[in-house]
């Protein structure tokens, strides 16, 4: 469903994605591992159309080339950006977050089933409807945000450190509401710091490295790979 080919970003003199190359399949769930400062970010930002790439890039979705489209002409082929830091607008309430993640045009004949899928996973939303997002808890305003994406169809949902700042308590209710929404058949493409909560949601990874691929597997082999635990899970090579 997505291939992306001779990826390469540049921020001025700096470079942050290098030739980044990946694919990934309808309905599978795959994350990105990586220090700060990898170029995680920058991948998914590529993707969604808010980072220009170097001219020869490829990233065709869903057989539409993305290269060049707007960000709102790659959210209207079916792909959401969670940034980092939620973007949610703290004034509106969450009754208006959700209806903003409504406006692209592939989702507004099924807007009430999606506002009923989302509040079905997020009953929290449902009872704060008329709450304003700026009142509201770091948690529960990533669930606006998630909840937002989700309003406009989305068939692949990309989300950029979900569990940052959260309280562990959340971090699992997290990860179970992404879990929920990947056995619904939308694909997730996953950049987060918590590397075994999103491993273990995962069907495969990509391990990220100074702006290029460095390694790849199921999730499962990366969370048992010796080298993925000393980088990223605090563990000696033989424990």
């Amino acid at each position: 469903m997505l291939e992306v080919g001779n990826l390469a970003v540049d921020y001025g003199k700096h470079v942050a994605l290098h030739g980044v190359s990946l694919a990934m399949s309808e309905g599978e769930t795959v994350v990105i591992l990586g220090a700060n400062g990898a170029g995680k970010s920058t991948l998914l930002k590529a993707i969604a159309g808010l980072a220009k790439p170097r001219a020869g890039a490829v990233v065709n979705f869903d057989g539409s080339n993305l290269v060049g489209l707007p960000a709102h002409r790659v959210l209207e082929r079916g792909v959401a950006l969670v940034p980092e830091g939620r973007g949610v607008f703290p004034e509106l309430t969450v009754a208006e977050n959700l209806l903003l993640g409504a406006y692209a045009q592939r989702a507004r004949a099924g807007e009430k089933a999606n506002l009923a899928m989302v509040l079905d996973l997020f009953p929290r939303l449902a009872e704060r409807r008329r709450q304003t997002v700026a009142t509201m808890s770091g948690g529960e305003q990533q669930m606006v945000a998630i909840g937002r994406a989700l309003m406009s169809a989305p068939k692949l949902l990309m989300l950029d450190e979900p569990s940052l700042g959260l309280a562990p308590v959340l971090v699992g209710e997290l990860f179970r509401s992404l879990e929920k929404i990947g056995d619904s058949g939308v694909s997730l493409l996953i950049v987060e710091q918590n590397v075994r909560a999103s491993l273990a949601i995962a069907d495969r990874g990509y391990l990220l490295e100074a702006g290029r691929i460095v390694g790849e597997g199921a999730a499962a082999d990366l969370a048992d790979d010796p080298t993925v635990q000393q980088a990223f899970l605090g563990a000696t090579a033989d424990a």
